[in-house]
């Protein structure tokens, strides 16, 4: 029988530049970011939230997921990718041409050239696989990153703006970032180290959920003082998801199946067991029992942390990195909170400034001090660079990082402002409090569950009585005892 056409040689579908293996890891770990969104925060979303938010919230991730998309192969992949219009933004252009994207892969403006402009000191990066691929791994990150900032305003913005504020923020923030570190902009070139998103993603949702929360405005008072999960184990599902795809978050950041995304693979699970275990000991030590969203919250910032350094640091120093990620932003969220007063005023539904600013920065910072001079040489564009532990010129690489963070904070501060502030101007941000006294009812004639309360126990005097065929008051509503959830001081940020 003749062989399939699909392995024959030197066929168009398999051009000579083509590597099947970094193609089919390229491909598959696009599918895990994309998991890590549909349906991993779709479900986490829905299930951390009040019961009456919980079709909302996981709307607003679907909305992004599929309006990212589109906006992606539009017009934004090649402001992020493409050439270069200015040291901090690509040309947009569409990406959806046969030509342009079953061809060699490639990041154009990241050709690197030494100080006298003439001599290329690291080529431009091609991989070996089709831009198709690409396009869709690199969509993947753009959609997870608005997704995570959707988290910032659950529970009160208008579906309507957020809709608006969908393709805007993409357009002019996101792929400001992802040019100036990822595509060839003015921080790539002078060597500021965002191996997988540290920056480009979690500070900057982090920084724009809070930019955004602040302008929208608080949930209604009753939200802000009581907003149990309505369903805790489907919570852990949507965090499992979360956690695995994070393989091919930092896995396929190399563009191949290398010894880097081997390393950076490894190093991501490290850090986030080791943040988990040094969160969940910190509430046994202060609250006297562990708690399964502090688990959660560990989890994330600790994976949020890996993140710029996965493939270039040492795996004992991602046994550090957890630490102190799983450290500092519980002192951010548990003790800095409650004393900063502009913290308590912005209402940052999910905590995603701790779990993801806080933890983020702290990322990038400590690649600056552990980036392993061997595996810098097999990634980074500039030769030579190295983190501060190492000597030589890492104390400069610890001031680029610091540098490069000041300018995505201040970036996505104005950028997200800017574009509120229009669409302010015919779509209110916030529903209305009647509204949002109701939830999902009003904002979407649907509800979740076809049950009663919001994780409290059974109470009369608030729930009406239950006609039980006897004197008695059954806890039992369809078979399931409605229990009184009490996260010590956590307040459901994740």
């Amino acid at each position: 029988m003749a062989a399939s056409p699909a392995y024959q040689a030197h066929l168009p579908t398999s051009p000579e530049w083509l590597n099947k293996g970094d193609n089919a890891w390229q491909m598959t770990a696009a599918t895990l970011v994309g998991l890590q969104s549909m349906p991993g925060l779709v479900i986490l979303y829905a299930s951390i939230v009040k019961k009456k938010w919980a079709v909302n919230s996981a709307f607003m991730a679907l909305y992004a997921f599929a309006a990212v998309l589109i906006c992606w192969v539009l017009v934004a992949y090649r402001m992020a990718f493409g050439d270069e219009l200015l040291p901090f933004w690509g040309k947009g252009a569409p990406a959806l041409g046969q030509k342009f994207l079953v061809a060699r892969a490639k990041v154009p403006a990241s050709t690197h050239y030494y100080k006298n402009g003439v001599d290329i000191e690291t080529p431009m990066e091609e991989p070996f696989f089709p831009m198709a691929s690409l396009v869709y791994f690199q969509f993947t990150f753009a959609a997870i990153t608005m997704i995570l900032l959707a988290g910032s305003v659950l529970g009160r913005m208008n579906i309507k703006a957020w809709m608006a504020f969908v393709p805007l923020w993409l357009i002019f923030s996101y792929t400001v970032g992802a040019f100036s570190l990822w595509g060839g902009g003015f921080l790539y070139h002078w060597g500021v180290i965002d191996y997988s998103g540290g920056y480009v993603i979690h500070l900057s949702s982090g920084i724009a959920g809070f930019t955004a929360a602040y302008w929208v405005g608080p949930r209604i008072k009753s939200d802000r003082e009581r907003f149990p999960p309505n369903n805790v184990l489907l919570m852990l599902a949507g965090a499992g998801l979360l956690w695995m795809g994070w393989s091919g978050f930092n896995g396929g950041a190399p563009y191949a199946a290398n010894v880097a995304s081997s390393i950076a693979v490894l190093n991501t699970n490290i850090c986030a067991a080791t943040s988990l275990l040094v969160w969940t000991s910190l509430d046994v030590v202060f609250f006297g029992k562990p708690s399964v969203i502090g688990a959660v919250q560990g989890m994330m910032t600790g994976l949020v942390c890996i993140t710029p350094g996965a493939g270039l640091v040492q795996s004992w120093a991602a046994i550090v990195m957890g630490i102190l990620s799983g450290s500092i932003p519980w002192v951010s969220m548990m003790i800095l909170h409650k004393k900063s007063s502009l913290l308590q005023k912005v209402d940052d539904t999910l905590g995603v400034f701790h779990t993801h600013a806080v933890a983020g920065l702290l990322g990038g910072l400590l690649t600056g001090l552990f980036a392993e001079p061997a595996l810098c040489r097999l990634l980074l564009p500039v030769t030579n660079s190295r983190g501060a532990f190492y000597g030589g010129s890492g104390g400069m690489q610890l001031l680029k990082q610091l540098v490069a963070a000041m300018f995505v904070i201040g970036w996505n501060i104005v950028s997200t402002t800017i574009i509120l502030l229009v669409i302010q101007l015919f779509i209110p941000l916030r529903m209305p409090d009647e509204q949002l006294e109701i939830g999902d009812d009003a904002a979407h004639g649907e509800e979740a569950y076809a049950l009663w309360g919001d994780g409290e126990k059974y109470d009369p005097t608030r729930h009406g009585s239950l006609n039980t065929g006897n004197t008695g008051v059954s806890p039992y509503v369809n078979g399931a005892r409605r229990c009184d959830y009490k996260f010590m001081s956590h307040n459901l940020q994740v």
